[in-house]
């Protein structure tokens, strides 16, 4: 197992990759599913810290296996089965949570994460072995993971135990969440692994678009239910194409701009964008429960009020739109788009909700999706960028470099 090219040409996602975020198609679809529930019973507030805790757990995973795989996929017989092993880690964390989200009862998300991290040791101490000149930095990974995991095992047996209180428990993982974070800057200080930037860009895009998938489908469902019940298919239809005409906006101002470009020029930034998506990937999973809470809020058959519920959408929105400009602008060398156009743009967004008491749920999440669909168009219009940017493309090179 040697480390791959940082500009190796034709890079693109392996058909394993793909598989293996088949199975993150479930656990997102199970996260937001339970958070939908909350949002639909007037409890979207209460329901929010597991919604990003187990969030977390499932980005994390996701994150620390591509960055991996950017520098050291060999697709050999040891790479896929260790891949298949944090796969099935990730169905087990998926089943484990309704019983996270609803007692809170951890323990199925903690045994799916364990077998995932245990995983992931082995394919760094694989490296440890095999590649010389990535041996610090694979060993410093291995033990970082390992003594993190050893600390979620302990959170663990003390939160199922009740030995700790709701807010000490809470303190604890996120102490425990930093140490995560901060495992890759101290494993790297040695030397950053070599991972490929427009497979890095690629790997995110297509995240990104399993959460825009995911959105649309708990739309989906909210639609069908609604079909069952013979609701009036008038508001129906206003708050399914305007979730839709949202999520395309979105997606559009996602993919305005050339990451893979970026990261190739900046690498040093690579932390903060590959961080920052965490905010973005979960606002996008929060919207879908909002949108779909939304659908069901139409026929009365939930508790939430109204306006409860349009903020539930407003405010993934919102976040995700100044989360994109956070992200990109560093790693572009310039905003990705003007300033002004997020301020005001996420300002009209927050206060559409309060009007939901008069107009209803319908009338303002198509109202929200008119507001993000403007907000793409100046975006476009001022940036002068006409297009969603393509990820992953060919790198070839050439006398005068590589392009």
């Amino acid at each position: 197992m040697t480390a791959r090219s940082i500009d190796e040409p034709n890079r693109t996602s392996s058909n394993l990759e793909l598989l293996f975020d088949l199975t993150f198609v479930v656990a997102v679809a199970a996260v937001t599913a339970q958070f939908s529930h909350h949002i639909a019973d007037g409890r979207g507030l209460a329901g929010l810290v597991p919604f990003l805790q187990i969030f977390f757990a499932v980005w994390w995973a996701w994150m620390n296996f591509t960055w991996f795989a950017s520098a050291y996929d060999t697709d050999d017989v040891a790479y896929r089965l260790l891949t298949m092993v944090q796969m099935g880690g990730v169905l087990v964390l998926a089943a484990g949570v309704p019983a996270a989200a609803e007692h809170p009862d951890y323990r199925a998300v903690g045994v799916g994460y364990l077998i995932m991290r245990v995983a992931l040791v082995a394919q760094w101490l694989r490296v440890a072995v095999e590649d010389p000149p990535g041996r610090r930095a694979a060993l410093r990974y291995a033990a970082g993971i390992g003594v993190a995991q050893a600390g979620w095992l302990v959170w663990l047996a003390t939160a199922q135990a009740g030995g700790l209180a709701a807010s000490p428990q809470l303190a604890f993982f996120v102490g425990l969440a930093a140490l995560e974070l901060a495992v890759p800057r101290w494993a790297e200080r040695p030397a950053s692994i070599n991972w490929h930037p427009h497979h890095i860009a690629e790997r995110y895009g297509l995240f990104t678009l399993i959460l825009f998938g995911e959105s649309v489908y708990a739309a989906t469902n909210g639609v069908r239910g609604a079909f069952e019940r013979a609701e009036a298919m008038g508001p129906l239809i206003v708050v399914a194409g305007g979730g839709l005409i949202l999520l395309f906006a979105l997606w559009w101002l996602y993919f305005l701009a050339p990451a893979g470009e970026g990261l190739s020029e900046r690498r040093h930034l690579s932390f903060l964008w590959g961080y920052g998506h965490y905010g973005v990937f979960a606002s996008l999973a929060a919207l879908g429960a909002g949108l779909e809470a939304a659908v069901e809020q139409i026929g009365d058959h939930v508790r939430a009020a109204p306006v409860g519920v349009c903020y539930a959408v407003a405010i993934p929105a919102a976040l995700c739109v100044v989360l994109l400009w956070t992200i990109y602008t560093p790693i572009l060398g310039e905003p990705l788009f003007h300033p002004a156009v997020v301020v005001c743009g996420v300002i009209v967004v927050l206060i559409l909700p309060p009007a939901a008491s008069r107009t209803g749920a319908p009338a303002v999440v198509a109202a929200i999706a008119t507001v993000c669909v403007l907000t793409a168009i100046l975006a476009i219009v001022l940036s002068g960028r006409r297009s969603p940017q393509r990820e992953g493309r060919t790198v070839l090179k050439t006398e005068d470099g590589i392009r």
